[in-house]
């Protein structure tokens, strides 16, 4: 069912607002994307990402407006993740089946090609331009230099909030009555680090795969890059005895890194300062309902649902509501009311579902991986889903390479860790865990 031409605004050039407007564009609309900031092409990366793990909910949205293969050309699949643990050699653990991987992409280097890709089907960019109020029953926004300058008003037929976790658009929807928000800080936050190339442009660690450097309750992870570098994220308290709040002298740092990730030390030329000259960033779940307002406003991406990165879902969740989005476009035809109202019921569990499962990924990836009773489940799973992969999915698979909904993988992951549990109480374990009793254990519990 064709679309009448409508005049759309978008706020916020970022990943999820740069492929919102290619799918707009592709029915028909005219689109103007507004962002405060200037264009991401014309300036150098600002020392605060974490690259970008794009999984099967991210390519999937790519691959319906045609532009999966000029991603992949930017990204490297990695198929494993390499644990580096104190005092024993790395070993690495493959993400999934023979085939399956999650692709590293720069996010500076992805955001700059969407933009491009907009651009080409028509999209209309605005940077520098700061939105500082929208009118929801009217889909006018007004845009000015300062609070106090003088405003721009624009009219629109819709406007799409897709300018992240602290989003102006969903600050005006927030001041409505009966609207549910949310948001909860992590004690922990995040500095970008990075890992250089060798000199002739390899790369100075395993190329395929993410990295990690699990020290309870804080952990280094590395990412590759096109260039033969790494992206490497420190993950750690902000308070405490171990925290960024501990290490104010380049001894201390020092003296942090030779006792915690001494291998990297080798391999970072410049830690000590990258270390004192990015910026120590937070993490936030921001969460609210409803998403939308009549058939006029709608929050998409991290605007409608920010989540901690611990499971490398964010950009794919946001990908995901534009696919979801647009299925429901096609579905309905016109009817903008219908499509928001259906979108929003459709997508808020999945949301709520990834929210849970990107904190509980936090906690397992920092304390448990060292855990040898932790480890020794997973292995038990591993063997047993080789066996009975019909049987058994598990849930980091469902999440990451499935386009299963969200809630299902949620609450399928819950169950089997229930079941898993009285698993890990038989006696002697430790001695039984590859016999077949165990099999047999769990394919009773199953049954049940």
């Amino acid at each position: 069912m064709p679309q009448k031409n409508k005049n759309i605004a978008i706020i916020g050039s970022g990943l999820v607002g740069s492929l919102l407007a290619i799918y707009l564009r592709k029915h028909g609309h005219d689109i103007t994307v507004f962002d405060r900031r200037p264009d991401i092409r014309n300036i150098k990366f600002s020392g605060r990402s974490i690259n970008l793990a794009m999984s099967n909910r991210g390519w999937t949205a790519l691959k319906e407006v045609g532009i999966e293969d000029e991603i992949k050309k930017i990204g490297i699949p990695l198929n494993k993740r390499a644990m580096h643990v104190v005092g024993q050699p790395e070993y690495y653990q493959n993400y999934g089946k023979e085939g399956e991987a999650i692709w590293s992409i720069s996010r500076g280097v992805l955001n700059k090609k969407m933009i491009d890709l907009a651009e080409e089907a028509g999209v209309n960019f605005r940077f520098n331009e700061k939105v500082w109020d929208v009118d929801l029953p009217e889909a006018k926004i007004f845009t000015g230099e300062t609070e106090k300058s003088e405003w721009k008003e624009y009219q629109y037929d819709i406007i799409f909030g897709c300018d992240g976790a602290f989003s102006r658009v969903r600050h005006k929807m927030q001041r409505r009555s009966r609207f549910d928000y949310s948001q909860d800080f992590i004690d922990v936050g995040y500095k970008e680090l990075t890992i250089p190339a060798n000199a002739d442009g390899s790369h100075k660690l395993d190329k395929y795969s993410f990295h990690i450097w699990p020290r309870g309750k804080f952990m280094l992870i590395a990412m590759p890059n096109l260039d033969g570098s790494f992206t490497c994220t420190l993950f750690m308290p902000f308070e405490g005895e171990v925290s960024f709040e501990n290490i104010n002298t380049k001894e201390q740092a020092q003296e942090f890194f030779v006792t915690y990730f001494p291998n990297v030390m080798q391999v970072m030329d410049s830690l000590m300062e990258d270390f004192f000259k990015n910026p120590t960033s937070a993490m936030v779940t921001m969460k609210c309902y409803p998403w939308t307002y009549w058939d006029k406003v709608a929050l998409v991406g991290d605007s409608a649902h920010a989540v901690v990165p611990f499971y490398g879902q964010g950009m794919n969740a946001g990908f995901e509501d534009i696919y979801c989005l647009n299925q429901i476009i096609e579905k309905l035809g016109d009817d903008w009311e219908a499509i928001f109202s259906t979108y929003q019921k459709e997508r808020k569990p999945n949301a709520d579902a990834i929210a849970e499962l990107s904190y509980r990924n936090f906690m397992e990836m920092s304390s448990k991986t060292a855990n040898p009773k932790f480890l020794l489940q997973k292995k038990i799973e591993k063997r047993f889903a080789q066996k009975y992969p019909e049987k058994w999915i598990p849930a980091y698979s469902r999440v990451t390479f499935s386009n299963r909904p969200y809630a299902e993988a949620l609450a399928i992951g819950d169950a089997q860790e229930e079941l898993m549990q009285e698993v890990m109480n038989l006696p002697n374990i430790e001695d039984l865990w590859d016999s077949k009793l165990v099999e047999e254990k769990i394919l009773s519990l199953l049954a049940e």
